[in-house]
Formats: structure tokens, sequence, C-alpha cells
């Protein structure tokens, strides 16, 4: 099964849990896309595939601007993964494929 998709995701943060919403499009050994929240949407930088992995950077903007280093695997129609935010340490993402 594909890796490509759009997946319903929580984020375990300082904040408490994020939901949104995870779009995968891939495209060869890439991927572009984006997470869609309460607090924004942040689209996908340097996508890349290997297998059923998953492994991309984001520019965050609320609260406060910071780069994310994000890593995630995909087993069937579950998706998890860390979300690196350098100095605030890394928090814990999982969801599974929507519809």
């Amino acid at each position: 099964m594909s890796v490509a998709g759009t997946y319903d995701v929580v984020t375990k943060t300082p904040m408490g849990d994020q939901k949104g919403t995870f779009t995968v499009n891939v495209s060869g050994d890439t991927f572009t896309g984006a997470v869609a929240g309460p607090m924004g949407d942040m689209e996908v930088k340097d996508g890349k595939v290997d297998g059923n992995n998953l492994s991309w950077k984001m520019d965050m903007k609320v609260p406060m601007p910071m780069e994310l280093t994000c890593t995630a695997t995909v087993d069937g129609d579950s998706i998890s993964g860390k979300i690196d935010t350098g100095a605030f340490g890394s928090m814990d993402m999982s969801g599974t494929r929507a519809g």
C-alpha cells in the first residue's frame, strides 16, 4: 500500500494534543503536502520517501516561529512519528488514514 494519502493525526505537544490533517502527495522518492490544523497550515519542505518511511521539514509560525524536523512511518492505514522542535525537544505524532 502506498504511503500517499490523507491522515487524521494528533501531535502530543506541551500545549496539549493538537489535531490536524496531514496530506502526503508522493512523486517517486519525494513528497509534497501539508499539515492543516487549528493553528494554521504548515507546508512540507524537503519531503523524502524511503519505502514506508517519510522525512520532511516544516516552518511553524504559531505560537512561535521555528523549523520542525519530522519523521514518520506508515504501517497500512496507521502513521506514527516524531516531530523534533530543536530546543523544545521531540513530540510524538500518530494517526490513521482518513476516509
